[in-house]
């Protein structure tokens, strides 16, 4: 991809030319005009030739592809950005790798305060089974070390970080040897946090961004909460973000709201909604969702955070205030439980009401038709993450061993929930899975249980157009003309039309057809690579060497 050498400008035209432009206005565009930071026009490369002299820099693609940026809308940014400078486990294959992968992080780092690490799972390991606290005491040699299993909805830890928690052994969720999870959880979390320094937690705020852009990523919506991090930390997120060129960032802040003067706070935190990850339960893997029947593997149902009643209230007031709702919630009682609230709150301040806030809900993984139906009927958005089901679906995976082989069959139904017309918002919840876009949308695609797989472009949709739709926002994700100027341009492979049901596909990538191609994600197929990235027409990030 080659470019003129015109000076850079915050207001400057720029015509690209030469390539592939993924835009419905014009299924055949290989040209596009950006002014002002938005889109003035896209187009065949003939008519290209008319804007050529008047425009202040002319970019060749060179046969590259341009679409809309992505957005994720489910990452914890800074937990990100210590995954990506720090202790990283998801790699480990086995406990003793976990363990000395810990002993050489350790070593490697003698002056933390608090080693932070992230991202094992046992149920990958032969052992199956977590380290023990006296191994994560041998492997830290006396230091205080959190360790969040994959899921970020339990924890071991090290006897050095329970001693700087007074009170611990009490809390709800304490484990003498197992993970911690619920209230003890939280509290080491926030100790380990603590540790963390404003400058390293900028700097890793900066590397999560610095990331993302890399990736064709043009926005994250940040969830944020008081059990997940704290107010510093959120704020200062979207002061760096403000103040350096990278992707946008929309916070979310998960704390109850009650009456004008709670969603003032909410609005002065510099959050878009009251939402994210307000836990209505926790997560499959660490056995704190919430199900209607025992897990397969555990003689209980998980775990409870909020009731109808207090979702009702919450989505109540904030629909009053005027201001975006949402939680987390994966098991099937969970969800129940929202549904019921939501739909009590409807009752209360008005449906219309209700569904033109467009109250979003997290993860949504454990759906029942019946769910499925009330979001559709309520304007629930759902903010999935169909890594999930890559990492965790099929008859062999985690979900079949936390519910039985019938029960996992049932997660993520994505394209039940396309089919009742619920709006699809992708994301990664990175650090939980990695920041992937094209991978995300492949997960999607060839979601391991045939029936909940939806096309590319659909899945495409989600996770650009779709995040913009979960803020409320319609003019923006999609390259037309009025629209904002936030795009990637991709080296790849020849671009298709790829749909679950051969039917569909065979009319579909018909030129007559007029549907415009993506990428080949069929698995094993090479994944596009982010030449550049731009948000409202400033370029955030150049691959080194193009």
């Amino acid at each position: 991809m080659t470019e003129s050498t015109a000076p850079q400008s915050e207001h400057r035209t720029v015509l690209l030319r030469g390539g592939d432009v993924h835009s419905p206005a014009d299924p055949f565009a290989t040209a596009m005009v950006v002014e002002r930071g938005h889109v003035a026009w896209v187009g065949s490369e003939g008519a290209a030739d008319a804007f050529a002299s008047g425009v202040d820099e002319v970019i060749d693609l060179e046969g590259a592809l341009v679409t809309p940026a992505f957005t994720d809308a489910h990452v914890h940014t800074t937990s990100t950005g210590l995954a990506l400078t720090g202790l990283d486990l998801s790699g480990a294959r086995t406990l003793g790798d976990a363990l000395a992968r810990v002993r050489a992080h350790v070593t490697a780092h003698p002056a933390d305060r608090v080693v932070l690490g992230h991202g094992w799972d046992a149920t990958r390991w032969p052992e199956q089974r977590p380290p023990s606290r006296a191994e994560l005491d041998e492997a830290a040699a006396g230091r205080p070390v959190y360790l969040p299993r994959v899921d970020v909805h339990s924890a071991v830890v090290s006897t050095a970080l329970l001693d700087l928690v007074p009170g611990v052994t009490a809390m709800p969720g304490y484990d003498p040897e197992g993970p911690l999870t619920a209230a003890a959880h939280h509290a080491v979390r926030a100790a380990a946090h603590d540790a963390v320094t404003p400058a390293q937690r900028a700097e890793a705020q900066r590397a999560a961004l610095r990331h993302a852009a890399s990736l064709g990523i043009g926005s994250l919506h940040e969830c944020g909460g008081p059990d997940i991090s704290d107010e510093d930390d959120f704020t200062g997120l979207l002061k760096v973000a403000a103040e350096q060129p990278g992707p946008r960032v929309f916070g979310y802040w998960a704390q109850e709201v009650a009456d004008e003067k709670d969603a003032r706070r909410i609005r002065e935190l510099g959050a878009v909604g009251a939402a994210g990850d307000l836990f209505v339960d926790g997560s499959l893997g660490s056995h704190t969702a919430c199900l209607h029947e025992p897990y397969a593997d555990a003689p209980h149902t998980g775990t409870a955070h909020l009731d109808a009643a207090r979702i009702a209230a919450h989505v109540a007031a904030c629909t009053e205030a005027g201001l975006q709702a949402g939680f987390h919630a994966i098991g099937d009682a969970a969800l129940s439980s929202v549904v019921e609230g939501v739909g009590a709150a409807a009752e209360k301040v008005g449906p219309a009401r209700v569904r033109a806030a467009r109250h979003r809900v997290e993860h949504a993984e454990m759906l029942t038709p019946e769910t499925v139906a009330a979001f559709a009927e309520l304007g629930l958005t759902a903010s999935v993450q169909p890594a999930f089901d890559a990492a965790w679906g099929g008859e062999e995976g985690m979900y079949a061993q936390r519910l039985g082989a019938a029960r996992a069959a049932t997660l993520n139904p994505y394209a039940a929930l396309l089919r009742a017309g619920v709006p699809l918002a992708f994301g990664s919840d990175s650090p939980v899975t990695p920041l992937d876009p094209w991978g995300t949308v492949r997960a999607a695609a060839f979601h391991r249980t045939l029936e909940h797989r939806v096309s590319v472009r659909a899945a495409f949709t989600a996770h650009t157009r779709g995040g913009w739709r979960a803020l409320g926002r319609d003019d923006a994700g999609t390259l037309v003309p009025g629209a904002p100027a936030d795009y990637a341009v991709w080296r790849t492979d020849q671009l298709v039309v790829q749909a679950p049901d051969d039917r569909v596909a065979r009319w579909s990538t018909d030129p007559r057809s007029g549907t415009p191609g993506l990428p080949d994600l069929s698995p094993g197929a090479d994944l596009p690579v982010c030449l550049r990235t731009v948000v409202l027409g400033q370029t955030v990030y150049v691959r080194p060497n193009e």
